[in-house]
């Protein structure tokens, strides 16, 4: 007779046994940077080489979609319907990461390569999202082996390739999907947890905002002997446009991006006593009691809160300075983040002096 801890039996055998390891390390080793230019084929291959076989091995029926967008990565869409009377699940993921940075890992460590080390293992995309829909189906594909073949209800996936990319062409795919993708129910293992002892679901997500704030004066740099002291430094204008958005306590001073009633009292009720945490690893940030909004708890202030987070800076050329007055300051990056629920980090990218700001998915 199936049991439920029968399934969980079967899928802590399988990780004992190394078999999720070896499913993971597959995925890991295909180089899906959606940051990198040239990554076209390689965010092909994620969905088509690495998931479809294993998908169509379990009763999905699976397509793969060019984006609506031109130059984003392709969308797999999947069905496993058992009974159309019953309920059915949408399951959510991505299957890009980040830029690789090969140079900015430390020795002993690849970002294509799975690395165990302890009770930890290293990999672009571990965390960040191979390992979560990998997870996913992996306890799919236990319950029907333990129920012989049955899950008892039906399951959608819908796995983006341009997630780091601000999710490009998943707002319009949707749309023109609605009735395939239609779900009773719709579970997106896509976040951070509370504390990474602390296995944690949320009920919500919420989204980012971008927008690029391009101070530009002039087409070149000109000479600081001869300009300094008398023509405009682009960098000055944009640090004091960035001090009138939020303090050097990092208060938002922007106070219509913010909730207009505060916290509400039922939020508040349920963040009490909820455990604050870092990302957990080396060199994880503390939470400095003092940063962000006054008069909020750490939790109010990550989950029912907005914040303006400035992602990269940087001005002129640091790597070859050059003596002159810029055109224009070099990159900037900004977030800022609505609150609704559980946040995530946002990833914009600029050219020339700009601020992608974003409300925080």
């Amino acid at each position: 007779m199936a049991t439920r801890d029968g399934a969980l039996a079967r899928a802590a055998s399988s990780f004992d046994s190394g078999a999720f390891k070896a499913l993971l390390s597959r995925l890991v080793a295909i180089p899906s940077s959606s940051q990198d230019p040239g990554s076209e084929a390689a965010l092909e291959d994620y969905l088509d080489s690495g998931v479809r076989p294993w998908l169509e091995s379990l009763g999905f029926g699976v397509a793969i979609h060019p984006n609506p967008l031109e130059g984003f990565g392709p969308i797999l869409t999947g069905a496993r319907i058992e009974d159309p009377a019953r309920p059915t699940i949408l399951l959510y993921g991505h299957g890009d990461t980040v830029r690789g940075l090969e140079d900015q890992w430390r020795p002993g460590l690849l970002p294509w390569a799975l690395t165990e080390e302890g009770d930890r293992w290293y990999g672009r995309g571990t965390a960040d999202n191979k390992g979560q829909h990998a997870l996913n189906l992996s306890a799919l594909e236990a319950v029907i082996a333990e129920r012989g073949g049955k899950l008892g209800f039906n399951v959608k996936l819908v796995l983006e390739m341009a997630e780091e990319r601000g999710s490009k062409g998943l707002r319009e795919f949707v749309a023109a999907h609605a009735g395939e993708l239609a779900a009773d129910a719709l579970i997106a293992s896509d976040g951070p947890r509370v504390d990474p002892a602390v296995p944690t679901i949320a009920t919500g997500t919420r989204g980012t905002y971008h927008f690029d704030l391009v101070v530009k004066l002039r087409d070149g740099g000109v000479h600081s002997g001869h300009w300094g002291g008398l023509t405009t430094d682009p960098a000055v204008l944009l640090a004091h446009a960035i001090s009138t958005m939020m303090d050097r306590n990092g208060k938002i001073l922007v106070r219509d991006w913010l909730p207009r009633n505060g916290v509400p009292a039922e939020v508040r009720g349920v963040l009490a006593g909820c455990p604050v945490g870092g990302g957990g690893g080396e060199g994880a940030a503390t939470i400095d009691p003092d940063w962000g909004e006054p008069g909020l708890t750490a939790a109010e202030k990550i989950y029912g809160w907005n914040s303006l987070i400035i992602l990269a800076m940087v001005s002129g050329r640091p790597e070859n300075p050059v003596n002159a007055v810029a055109p224009m300051p070099g990159r900037i990056a900004r977030s800022a983040t609505p609150s609704t629920a559980t946040p995530k980090a946002s990833r914009p990218r600029c050219a020339g002096t700009s601020m992608p700001m974003g409300w925080r998915r």
